[in-house]
């Protein structure tokens, strides 16, 4: 048996028993690529879209969108009622250290008093302080209707207010009585002569 020689242009009749190469595969990866470059090219329209209604929506112009706005008074959304602001408490009125009232009385004459020209008040102090408080009737005077102020005379009135120190939280009450005819305006306590002053009103 002889063996040809392949004629040389013309390819090789594959043998008896021997399998065609296999054809090769065609790739994928321009269709991957080409439908990537289309995604991002609708990513960067559909971005363009929300950033022009964003902006319509923040000029304050009505888009049609059927929102609108808060009335005065209503809860916008998101809020909580309860965080609003408590309306501020009254705070309890802190009282002076010393209180004074006063109210004319009849005079009532003692074996000291000469003749019955003296006007008499009825006045009570009361300590609200937190330490003791010392009274007495020369720590107190008088201012009539006219501006003029009276010092207490000493011993002519049967009630007249006692020295004492009162603790806090006490008051005492007697006259105290000027001379002559008057009408009482107001009181004043001195604290020792020389301290702080506290008017009352006379009643």
């Amino acid at each position: 048996m002889s063996y040809h020689q392949p004629r040389p242009g013309y390819p090789q009749q594959p043998g008896w028993g021997q399998q065609p190469p296999p054809a090769p595969k065609k790739s994928n990866a321009g269709k991957i690529i080409g439908f990537g470059c289309l995604g991002i090219v609708g990513l960067f329209i559909l971005m363009g879209i929300i950033g022009v209604v964003a902006m319509e929506g923040d000029d304050g112009s009505d888009t049609g969108t059927g929102k609108q706005p808060a009335a005065v008074g209503e809860a916008e959304p998101g809020k909580d009622d309860d965080a609003k602001a408590d309306p501020p408490k009254d705070e309890p009125v802190k009282k002076a250290p010393v209180s004074v009232t006063g109210k004319q009385v009849d005079f009532k004459k003692s074996i000291l008093a000469q003749g019955d020209d003296y006007t008499s008040v009825q006045v009570t102090i009361t300590n609200n302080s937190k330490k003791d408080l010392d009274v007495n009737p020369l720590y107190v005077t008088i201012t009539d209707a006219d501006g003029s102020k009276h010092t207490a005379e000493l011993g002519v009135d049967e009630d007249q207010l006692d020295m004492v120190k009162l603790a806090p939280g006490e008051n005492v009450t007697g006259t105290i009585t000027g001379k002559g005819k008057f009408d009482a305006a107001y009181v004043t306590y001195t604290d020792g002569l020389i301290g702080d002053s506290v008017r009352g009103e006379v009643s």
